[in-house]
Formats: C-alpha cells, structure tokens, sequence
C-alpha cells in the first residue's frame, strides 16, 4: 500500500509537466524498509528492503526496455593493508599499502549482469560492482602491487559478508516496480549508510535517487561504545585492570580445584 500511494503521488506530481508537453527523463521513486538499524546484544544481522518504482513524467510505467542497480553504501575509512610472507617456517609481515577511502560495507545487486547493462567507463564512473571500486592509495605504488592489494582486500571482506554483490537480485513487475534484499551482516561498522539506486537505460543512467539509512549501537554496547570513545584513558585502565582480575580469578578457581 505504502508503494502504491507513492506512485500515485508521484504521478499527481508529474501531470503538469506533462500537460506543457516537456520531453522529460523517468522519474524515479527509492525507498528503504527501515532508516535505522539498531544494533544491540545478541545482533545477528538486518536484512533491507530497497524497493520502489520508475515512471514517465505523465505518471505512465517506464516500460520493460530499463534495468535497476541499487548500491548499499557504508562510511568510509582509511585502510591499510599487509601482505604475509613465509619465512623460515612462520608467517611474517613484508609489503604493506594505505588507502585513503574504503566503503566500510559495500552491497550491490542488479536486474541483470552489470556488463550487460553498462559499459566499462560507465560502470567505473558509478561503481557498479567490486571490480570497479576507486580505492586510491596513499603515495605512488606500482599498478600490479595495487592491483593485488586490491584484490585481497576485496576477497577478504567479501568472505565476511562486508562487501557483497548479486547481479540478480532485483526483480522489476509490470514495467514500474522493482525491489531487492541486502543483507547487513553482524560486524557492520556503525554511521551513516547510503542507499542509492539507478535507472539504466541503452547502457546510460537516465535516473539516480538516494536514501540514507543509520546504524546504531544500542544499550549497553552503545554505553561501552561511547566511554571508550569519550573516556579513553579511564576505559582502558578498567580493561586492563579487569584482564589482571579475571586472570587472578582463573587462577585462584583453579588452585581450589
């Protein structure tokens, strides 16, 4: 019901520009199942809902001829990456690499495989997949090293669920609605998120809209959260001073024992 009254309302909107006979680009509606995703003890992951519907200006359906990539965008942080090196029996670090700007949680699906719906340039301009992430690294670094960093980190955070992708995971009905499911997994870094969705058309972007979802820690996790953040010192003291005293009362349990 709730989708059904945003097209009508989309639709009500568009009717004048149409009557003035504007040759305009589909409007597209995005909405998301939940803006706030709180994560508490015993979290075991949140799955969203991304869904919504693709119009001409006069309030008909867009037609079956469009497909839709919707992105699930998590905050960004610096990273730095080591690579381990066997030597004389044991894993050691050797080569490291920094880089500047990685999406803490990256989740994409899409109505149909994206080199079938895009071009390479176009794909790398709006990051349509793991392949076409911009993770620029700090300083100069030789292409093939990046190349290879790059990949690793991609493999490992897709092993964690952290960066996803599923080019068919959305479905389109009657030429107007489409939907998809990404899935947060438990070990999602809180903040802001960004859903963001794309109407793709002759291999060309003919409409973009966005949502932002938040994820939030929640009571006694966000407590922890919040002292160790804004109490450093004191909060690591109490850890160290609660390791020395559960490591004397290991002890001590097994002496009686």
């Amino acid at each position: 019901m709730r989708r059904w009254f945003a097209i009508l309302l989309l639709a009500l909107v568009a009717l004048p520009g149409a009557a003035l006979g504007q040759a305009r680009d589909p409007i597209l509606v995005s909405e998301v199942s939940q803006h706030e995703v709180l994560v508490q003890q015993g979290f075991t992951g949140q799955t969203l809902l991304l869904y919504g519907a693709l119009l001409d200006p006069d309030g008909s359906r867009a037609g079956d001829d469009f497909d839709i990539v919707v992105i699930l965008r998590g905050p960004s942080e610096p990273v730095q990456i080591r690579e381990k090196q066997r030597f004389a029996g044991i894993w050691i670090n050797a080569e490291a690499m920094s880089l500047r700007s990685v999406p803490s949680f990256f989740g994409l699906a899409s109505s149909a495989p994206i080199d079938e719906i895009v071009d390479e340039s176009t794909a790398a301009i709006y990051e349509f997949g793991l392949d076409y992430l911009q993770l620029s690294p700090t300083g100069t670094i030789d292409p093939e090293q990046h190349a290879r960093f790059t990949s690793g980190l991609v493999d490992l955070r897709r092993d964690s669920e952290l960066f996803q992708q599923n080019e068919n995971g959305v479905s389109i009905s009657e030429g107007v609605l489409y939907q998809s499911r990404i899935y947060l997994p438990s070990n999602v870094v809180v903040g802001r998120y960004i859903a963001e969705t794309f109407a793709v058309r002759d291999g060309r972007v003919i409409a973009a809209a966005s949502s932002e979802v938040f994820v939030r820690k929640e009571g006694f996790d966000r407590d922890v959260a919040e002292q160790a953040e804004e109490n450093s010192f004191a909060y690591g003291l109490l850890a160290v001073a609660l390791s020395l005293f559960m490591g004397w009362a290991a002890g001590r349990l097994f002496a009686l024992v």
